[in-house]
């Protein structure tokens, strides 16, 4: 018998506050979405503003960075950053099998007892590197994300192997390192594309904090009135993001277009592929040119899924500005130098709303 939620306290205490998550929900037995999970019309996912549009063009093959198409392998990755602030990379160094390993473990954390998963919940896990939870910022919102999913900050190894949860920790450590690679080139071929020279301490301080998630998305009885994930950006530098075969990740085509014709564009999983998207910081470095993508992620009611995505983004003590190359050659500066704590403190702060995160830093 599935227990019952008088209200939405009963609701709110049961899912965010004891752990049990969008799974648990699913797991008691509801046969319909609560009205706390139901998202005003205007943050669905409306299949008349998706296109099926071709993404074709922007699947690069890495391995030709190395050769001699290297400067149109780098004008491609540009443009995508310029354009969509989305692409996906094949043959980019991170084993296939490990990918594969990655969707395994995944699974296997969200599908323990809710005991062993709520020892990681805010407030009581044995680290800060570590946190498991479910929607966005539950307290902030006011319809609640269809997801769960675990967090695990990276500082050294030691640590990651000492805290990380046990089920995933060495997959998760793993795609982190072997991805640190193919992040590097990734970097140094967007900030070349700037004409702007920076040393290598100077770009690992832009992706100096690492913190890999596991998300999961149970299988929803009313997909339609639900989503994922809210519109957003991310507010790091750039974003590696592994799909499984299932699909719902969409990204906005163009900020100009208005909310009634805006177009969504769905990222089809592409088996062996990582998905990149630019992030705020690289939006704000590069003084507008790169642009961090808005996106969001349906719920499905075929079956649960997960995505294993990985934050790049300077340290809490960072400064982040234009390149001051940028500006002198704009003759502008569109963001103003902040400390990317602070800019952290504020995305964290409230719910998401497209790209609002932006404002902290705009001029």
């Amino acid at each position: 018998m599935s227990p019952s939620f008088n209200d939405d306290n009963s609701l709110f205490n049961f899912v965010v506050k004891e752990g049990n998550g969008v799974k648990g929900l699913v797991d008691s037995g509801v046969s319909s979405v609560p009205d706390r999970y139901i998202q005003p019309p205007h943050h669905r996912i409306n299949k008349q503003h998706t296109t099926a549009e071709s993404l074709e063009n922007i699947t690069i093959d890495l391995s030709e960075l190395n050769g001699p198409n290297h400067n149109q392998v780098v004008k491609a990755i540009a443009h995508a950053a310029e354009t969509l602030g989305f692409f996906q990379v094949v043959n980019h160094g991170v084993p296939l099998e490990l990918l594969e390993s990655l969707k395994v473990a995944a699974h296997q954390f969200f599908n323990q007892p809710v005991e062993k998963k709520a020892v990681y919940l805010k407030g009581v896990s044995p680290s800060r590197m570590v946190k498991y939870g479910t929607s966005f910022v539950p307290e902030k919102e006011k319809a609640l994300e269809w997801k769960d999913y675990v967090s695990m900050i990276y500082s050294n190894d030691i640590d990651a192997l000492k805290f990380w949860p046990n089920e995933c920790k060495e997959v998760a450590l793993d795609y982190l390192k072997k991805s640190d690679e193919m992040v590097k080139k990734l970097l140094q071929a967007l900030i070349s594309n700037l004409g702007v020279k920076l040393d290598d301490s100077r770009l690992d301080e832009f992706t100096g904090m690492k913190m890999v998630n596991m998300n999961f998305y149970p299988a929803c009885p009313n997909p339609e009135l639900t989503v994922g994930v809210g519109c957003h950006s991310d507010m790091g530098t750039l974003t590696v993001l592994l799909q499984d075969g299932i699909g719902g990740l969409y990204v906005k085509k163009s900020e100009e277009l208005s909310p009634e014709n805006e177009e969504w564009i769905e990222i089809p999983p592409i088996h062996g592929a990582l998905v990149i998207n630019i992030g705020d910081t690289l939006q704000i470095l590069s003084n507008g040119r790169y642009k961090s993508a808005e996106h969001r992620v349906q719920t499905t009611s075929i079956e649960s899924r997960v995505s294993v995505p990985i934050f790049n983004a300077p340290l809490p003590v960072s400064k982040i500005g234009p390149l001051a190359e940028l500006v002198t050659r704009d003759g502008v500066a569109r963001y103003r130098e902040v400390v990317f704590e602070e800019y952290m403190n504020n995305f964290f702060g409230k719910s998401h709303d497209g790209k609002n995160s932006l404002d902290f830093a705009a001029i």
